[in-house]
């Protein structure tokens, strides 16, 4: 890391940055879901709706049969468990550096977590290796299954193991889904096409690439890499909280790519060494973005896109975010699109004549995009619920 006393970047340039390289700003929205993924590193896919929802948002021409041919015919991009856990949509280029830098971990934890729980269940380790080996076959074998298809011929996979033992939790639960979900961390087996619409959150597996063999530090610095170049300049705390590292972890990748210090209105900033020129002020632009965008959910420090005040109206208490209307580079209120297919909006802060006519043209404009398709976020937040009922 190296220190640029000189360079201070304000929030309205933060502000320029995140319009250009989130491909929102009028003239920058991309030809694919695959290079709208590649510029944001990763779509959140805990909402099955928001990867479709956020590629097309920033997609030239939106199309949701162009992001089922990315993940499910050409597979250029893979839903796969990263960051703090959280399952996401990849470049799959870049898939091998997410789990050598992040999942690898996870699986660790995951797989010793699910051990306890057979442990407790009166089976062991011999039984858990086996039924991964067998589950792995078979998935194979098949080509693409779902949990309920693997579980008719990987009979271990019908087994129930003990979860929170002594607890008032305490409760018995098929294997089932979590040796494959321990699978998927160890990339043996991939989510494949989902069962039903692309709306739904429950996918077929498919045969995996296994797990990187990446130094854990080179796999960790490229993924900083990445990050800060779609969401820099941005704080250590901010990468910390975005990768779930330890702090120690952060700072080792922000040394190995030469992260340079800049000045922010709220603390100390980093930018790639070759990033530190100014990006020029896009024109003005308003966005309707869905719930769990990769934009609304990239930084842990948010003032300087998110006033204070109307924090709590767009989040829900596990910090999940709601649908987000945005004037400028600045979130200023929120949406849901009612059962009847309309969509409602609710301003939080006064965007004037010009923004409430552009927020006006972007609604028409995903009135439009979804048509008969019906989208119900799945995290509730208070906007949401108040518009609901209106």
């Amino acid at each position: 890391m190296t220190s640029h006393g000189a360079l201070s970047v304000d929030d309205d340039q933060r502000r320029a940055r995140l319009a250009t390289r989130h491909l929102l700003a009028p003239g920058t929205a991309a030809p694919t879901p695959e290079a709208v993924t590649d510029a944001l590193v990763a779509l959140h896919s805990t909402d099955a709706a928001s990867v479709y929802l956020s590629a097309m948002a920033r997609l030239q021409s939106p199309s949701i049969s162009e992001v089922e041919r990315a993940l499910y015919d050409d597979r250029t991009l893979v839903r796969m468990h990263g960051m703090r856990q959280t399952l996401f949509v990849f470049p799959t280029e870049l898939a091998s550096v997410v789990q050598a830098s992040t999942t690898r971990e996870l699986w660790l934890k995951e797989r010793g977590l699910l051990l306890k729980n057979a442990v407790a269940a009166g089976l062991d380790e011999a039984w858990l290796e086996k039924v991964e080996a067998a589950t792995i076959a078979e998935v194979r074998r098949r080509g693409s299954a779902t949990g309920a298809e693997l579980g008719k011929t990987v009979p271990g996979l019908r087994d129930q193991v003990l979860y929170g033992k002594g607890t008032k939790w305490e409760a018995w639960q098929p294997a089932s889904g979590r040796v494959l979900r321990v699978l998927g961390f160890d990339g043996a087996v991939v989510r494949g096409r989902p069962v039903g619409t692309w709306l739904s959150s429950q996918h077929r597996w498919e045969p995996g690439t296994g797990h990187a063999d990446i130094a854990v530090p080179e796999a960790q610095a490229e993924l900083a890499r990445c990050w800060l170049h779609a969401f820099g300049p941005a704080t250590e705390a901010d990468l910390k909280w975005w990768t779930g590292w330890k702090v120690t972890d952060a700072r080792r990748a922000l040394k190995a790519i030469g992260a340079t210090q800049v000045a922010l209105a709220d603390g100390t900033g980093w930018l790639l060494p070759d990033d530190l020129d100014p990006l020029p002020a896009p024109e003005p632009w308003a966005a309707l973005l869905p719930a769990l965008d990769p934009t609304t959910m990239g930084w842990q420090g948010r003032d300087w896109y998110l006033a204070e005040e109307i924090k709590t109206q767009l989040f829900d208490r596990a910090g999940n975010a709601g649908p987000t209307l945005w004037w400028n580079g600045e979130i200023v209120g929120g949406w849901i699109q009612l059962p009847d297919g309309t969509i409602a909006t609710k301003l939080l802060r006064d965007v004037g004549r010009e923004g409430q006519k552009a927020i006006a043209a972007e609604t028409e404009r995903w009135q439009a995009i979804l048509g008969e398709v019906r989208v119900t976020p799945r995290f509730r937040t208070p906007v949401e619920r108040e518009l609901n009922v209106t």
